[in-house]
C-alpha cells in the first residue's frame, strides 16, 4: 500500500540536494501546495533557493519551517543502500535527509493537504518557509528570508521547525528553545625567533598558557530551569612554522561558547577582553555569532498545542528540551515568534545509513495535522 507522506519523502530524498543546491525539491513542494490556494514566493538569494508560501488572509500566522538541503553523504560505498536511492527495507526509509529533514518536510505537506481538505478556511494563516541553506553557512537562507519578511511588514506568530527532535522514540521530546553559539577566533601575538636565543623572542604559546587555563575554567553561569550552564570548548589551536628550532610569532586559538539566556554576547566579549588584558597579552580577536539563545515559554499557545497533539496521537506527553546544537529557529524566534521544534528520531542524522521508520513518518504527519486543529481552535478563540 502506498502512502502520500512516504511517497513524497522518497521523491525528495532522490534529489541529491547537498547544500546549497535544492535540486528541484522546492518546485516539487510547490506542485503540491499551489493547488491548495497558497500564494507562492520563490526567493533566490545568491546561490540559495528559498520558498515562502502563505494560505489565508486573516488571523495569526503559523509557519512550518524546514530545509531541503542535506550534508554530503560521505563514501557512498559504505552505505547499505544508495544514499539517494530512498529505498525501504525492514520498515525503514534509507537515504540522506530521511531524518534531517526531508521526512519532516513531506509530513508538513501531507498534513496540510488533509487539514485544508477538512477545513478549507481556517481561522489562521498557514505558511511554509523552506530553505536550501541550513546545513551550510546559513547566511542566504532563513536568515535572509526573515530580513525580507521584515521589509514586507510580515511577522510570524507561531512556528514549528521540523528538526529531528525525538531521542528514543517518536514524540518523546520536543525543543522549546536552543542555546546560543558564538565563536572567538583569537590570535595571541609574540615575536618569532630562534629557540636557542629565547631572550631575543617572545613565545606566544608560553605567554598564553595561563590565560587559556583560566579561560577554560570560567564559570559563565549556573544555567536555569530550562538550560544547562553555558560552556566553552577550544576547537582549534595552532602555532609554529613546523620547524623545531623556531619560536612561533603567533598563536591561533579558536573557541566556541554554547550559552544560555543567563549570559549575553556583550558579557562574553567583555569577560574575555578583561581576561586578555589582565594577562598582559597582545592580541587580535574576531567574533562570529551564529545565533542568540531563544526560549518559547508555556504562557503562549504553541507549547500546549504541541503537547496535546502528540498526546492525542501517541497517548503520551512529550518532554520539553533545549539540548542540542543550533537550528534555523534562531533566526525566527528573535522576531517574537513562538518557535517549537518537533520531528523524527535524531539517532542517525548526518551518519552513514541515515534512516527513519516508515510508520514514524506517517505518525508524524498525523501529529502535524492534529497540531493544525489545535491552532485553528486557538485562533478562533482569539477572534471571539
Amino acid at each position: 500500500m502506498t502512502d502520500s507522506t512516504i511517497d513524497l519523502a522518497r521523491d525528495l530524498i532522490r534529489r541529491p540536494s547537498v547544500t546549497p543546491d535544492d535540486r528541484g525539491c522546492q518546485p516539487l513542494i510547490v506542485e503540491r501546495i499551489a493547488p491548495l490556494g497558497f500564494a507562492i514566493e520563490s526567493l533566490r538569494f545568491e546561490e540559495v533557493d528559498n520558498l515562502w508560501a502563505v494560505h489565508g488572509r486573516q488571523g495569526p500566522l503559523f509557519v512550518f519551517a524546514g530545509h531541503t538541503d542535506v550534508v554530503p553523504t560521505g563514501e557512498a560505498s559504505r552505505w547499505s543502500y544508495p544514499p539517494f536511492g530512498a529505498e525501504v527495507h525492514g520498515g525503514r526509509l534509507y537515504g540522506r535527509g530521511a531524518a534531517d529533514m526531508k521526512g519532516s518536510v513531506a509530513a508538513f505537506v501531507t498534513a496540510v493537504e488533509r487539514f485544508l481538505a477538512r477545513q478549507p478556511e481556517p481561522a489562521f494563516r498557514l505558511g511554509f518557509l523552506i530553505t536550501s541553506d541550513e546545513e551550510g553557512p546559513a547566511q542566504h537562507g532563513t536568515k535572509r528570508v526573515m530580513q525580507w519578511l521584515r521589509e514586507k511588514g510580515i511577522s510570524i506568530d507561531w512556528c514549528l521547525v521540523g528538526e529531528p527532535s525525538s531521542r528514543n522514540r517518536l514524540g518523546d521530546e520536543f525543543k522549546i528553545g536552543r542555546r546560543g553559539s558564538i565563536t572567538g577566533n583569537l590570535v595571541i601575538e609574540g615575536r618569532q625567533g630562534h629557540v636557542a636565543y629565547p631572550h631575543l623572542a617572545d613565545n606566544p604559546v608560553h605567554r598564553a598558557a595561563p590565560f587559556l587555563d583560566e579561560l577554560v575554567n570560567i564559570e559563565w553561569d549556573q544555567g536555569n530551569a530550562h538550560f544547562p550552564p553555558s560552556s566553552l570548548q577550544i576547537a582549534n589551536i595552532h602555532a609554529g612554522t613546523g620547524a623545531n628550532n623556531v619560536i612561533p610569532g603567533e598563536l591561533e586559538v579558536q573557541f566556541n561558547l554554547r550559552f544560555n539566556t543567563e549570559t549575553s554576547v556583550e558579557g562574553i566579549k567583555a569577560r574575555v577582553a578583561e581576561l586578555l588584558k589582565r594577562h598582559g597579552l597582545s592580541y587580535r580577536i574576531d567574533w562570529h555569532l551564529s545565533g542568540e539563545p531563544f526560549l518559547t515559554r508555556d504562557d503562549g499557545p504553541m507549547v500546549g498545542a504541541v503537547e496535546r497533539a502528540v498526546d492525542d496521537v501517541l497517548g503520551s506527553t512529550p518532554t520539553p528540551s533545549t539540548a542540542g546544537g543550533t537550528s534555523d529557529g534562531r533566526f525566527i524566534a528573535p522576531t517574537g515568534a513562538q518557535v517549537i521544534e518537533l520531528g523524527p528520531l535524531n539517532a542517525t542524522i548526518h551518519q552513514i545509513d541515515e534512516h527513519v521508520a516508515v510508520e514514524d513518518l506517517k505518525t508524524l504527519s498525523a501529529i502535524y495535522e492534529r497540531l493544525l486543529d489545535e491552532l485553528d481552535r486557538e485562533a478562533r478563540r482569539l477572534a471571539e
